[in-house]
């Protein structure tokens, strides 16, 4: 896939964000009557957040070397202002504010009553590394998985039957997958049937979300008695590997997991590049099913 015709589908969708959102923050700001020096950097906010995005698409490993060696090389036409590696780095602090706000308004979807909710690990470094490691001390937490134990965080997400992400969020990785407050921040603008694995069996969180109007679906323990399910839900139940492979592509493709952070908040704006990459896939995980109407009459 040629991930290069992208970059002005990206760009042109952030610099007409960046622009919108330039113009509410001066009608917001309160000045002192004294005059500020405010000069402009060479790269724009929508140039800046576009090679963030662009990483995550390319199937670079290492953003300094996607920055030094690939877009300062190959994509100097399309970027003519490039500064050096370490001013790069230090304006990618000025872009945090309005990639979050690009993500949670322009990429996020709609909710189309059928949704998978799961979450995965963030490794920030190997298990045998984890007393040694100074950047996510008294941050990073450990947790436990179906793969073991590991040190670093939680990315729990919510996407719909197109394989879209209707919302996210970042926990420790200590933070239970039944948390209420956790599901109910992210269920805000979710309807219908809800669809999860095991971990998210919750007597409760089922209550809960139930007379909110959304409907929680998993399966039953050996231990639990069974409970009636349609044959529909029965197989959207069986295709919530959907979300699992969502997790692969953001690990895989978008590279939203490595151990060479060098502090927090580069940390966070590669998630967010990641995440916002992802929602810029031209083709996502998605599943299909087509019902039969056979008008047969159905005794009970």
């Amino acid at each position: 896939m040629n991930y290069y015709d992208k970059i002005t589908e990206i760009f042109c969708a952030l610099d007409d964000f960046t622009l919108e959102f330039e113009q509410q923050i001066r009608k917001q700001v309160i000045t002192a009557g004294k005059r500020k020096r405010n000069r402009p950097s060479k790269l724009s906010d929508s140039e800046i957040m576009t090679i963030l995005i662009y990483f995550h698409l390319g199937g670079f490993r290492n953003f300094k070397h996607f920055y030094c060696h690939y877009v300062c090389k190959h994509l100097q036409h399309d970027f003519p202002d490039l500064v050096s590696y370490n001013r790069f780095v230090e304006l990618k602090a000025k872009v945090a504010v309005p990639l979050v706000l690009f993500l949670q308004n322009r990429c996020l979807a709609d909710c189309t009553g059928i949704s998978f909710i799961d979450s995965t690990s963030v490794k920030v470094c190997k298990n045998k590394r984890i007393k040694r490691n100074k950047v996510f001390k008294n941050i990073a937490k450990v947790g436990k998985n179906t793969m073991g134990w590991f040190f670093g965080f939680k990315l729990h997400l919510i996407i719909n039957d197109k394989g879209e992400v209707l919302n996210f969020a970042l926990t420790k990785a200590n933070v239970d997958d039944r948390n209420q407050l956790l599901i109910n921040n992210m269920s805000k603008n979710i309807f219908g049937k809800l669809f999860a694995d095991k971990g998210y069996i919750s007597h409760e969180l089922f209550e809960i979300l139930f007379n909110r109007g959304i409907h929680l679906f998993t399966h039953i323990r050996r231990n639990m008695k069974n409970s009636l399910m349609t044959l529909e839900d029965k197989i959207l139940l069986r295709k919530r590997s959907v979300i699992e492979t969502v997790n692969d592509e953001l690990k895989n493709i978008c590279q939203i997991e490595h151990s060479r952070h060098r502090s927090v908040h580069n940390f966070l704006m590669n998630i967010l590049g990641a995440i916002t990459a992802y929602c810029f896939l031209p083709k996502k995980p998605a599943i299909k099913v087509d019902w039969e109407n056979t008008n047969q009459i159905a005794l009970f």
